[in-house]
């Protein structure tokens, strides 16, 4: 099963799935740059939102489009996970510790962003 695991590919498109409501939220494209992970939001599924602009950003990204926006940067495959980097969530306007996993379906990861000893989880589905 490790081998499975680690030899599963996880870039490409990923519907995110809010975790209270379990409404689909976004497609994040999740693709490689220097040897590193990196996830950008490329559709907004709550068309109420789709052109809404991150206020909570800092520097340059501050005011500019959420859609587009890269909210998963850094992260390296450790083992069967991607780790050591961050996720930014636009609406609270924080950055957390990052860590994603394969679940027992190559079409579903676990993501889930880190604060000190607390921790918000997403699953997230692959897009064919």
């Amino acid at each position: 099963m490790s081998f499975t695991l680690s030899s599963q590919n996880i870039l490409g498109k990923w519907r995110t799935i809010h975790e209270k409501t379990g409404k689909p939220i976004s497609i994040v494209e999740l693709y490689e740059e220097n040897g590193k992970v990196f996830g950008k939001i490329v559709e907004i599924l709550e068309k109420e939102h789709e052109h809404d602009l991150c206020t909570k950003c800092d520097g340059n990204e501050k005011n500019s489009p959420i859609l587009g926006l890269t909210i998963i940067k850094n992260m390296e495959k450790v083992g069967n996970y991607y780790k050591k980097g961050t996720i930014f969530h636009p609406v609270m306007g924080r950055k957390f510790r990052c860590r994603i996993k394969f679940l027992n379906d190559p079409d579903k990861i676990q993501v889930r962003g880190y604060f000190l000893f607390l921790y918000g989880t997403q699953y997230w589905e692959r897009i064919k």
